[in-house]
């Protein structure tokens, strides 16, 4: 089914460009502006030391979340336990939250009181 106007659309007024914004040849000018972008904020994730998990339980919490080789979580996992506390990772916000809920799940299934928290990177 068609249906017809029976009179025109009005287009909407144009207002008249500035002078300035029109070169000498009669074409607009329109000036380039790039635009920077700010990378997001990194969050790190923060394991705790506690004197019931583990260190085996850490290394394999590191290395399943983490991606980290058997070394490396190894020398973070006693850093955490030396240190009390020490960085697994540096992530985007929704990302480290998401860690840090895969950390905190996996540790209340096995029944170890692991703690894990993200905070902003200064």
């Amino acid at each position: 089914m068609k249906f017809m106007a029976t009179t025109p659309p009005i287009p909407a007024p144009v207002p008249a460009p500035t002078p300035p914004s029109w070169d000498e040849g009669g074409s607009v000018v329109l000036e380039r502006r790039t635009q920077k972008t700010q990378p997001p904020q990194m969050y790190q994730v923060v394991m705790l030391n506690d004197d019931y998990t583990p260190m085996e339980f850490v290394v394999v919490v590191l290395q399943e979340f983490f991606n980290k080789d058997r070394e490396a979580a190894t020398q973070i996992m006693l850093k955490i336990h030396l240190d009390g506390k020490g960085v697994c990772g540096v992530y985007t916000r929704d990302v480290a939250a998401t860690k840090v809920d895969q950390v905190l799940e996996a540790a209340h299934k096995a029944g170890h009181p692991l703690q894990c928290l993200s905070e902003p990177v200064e």
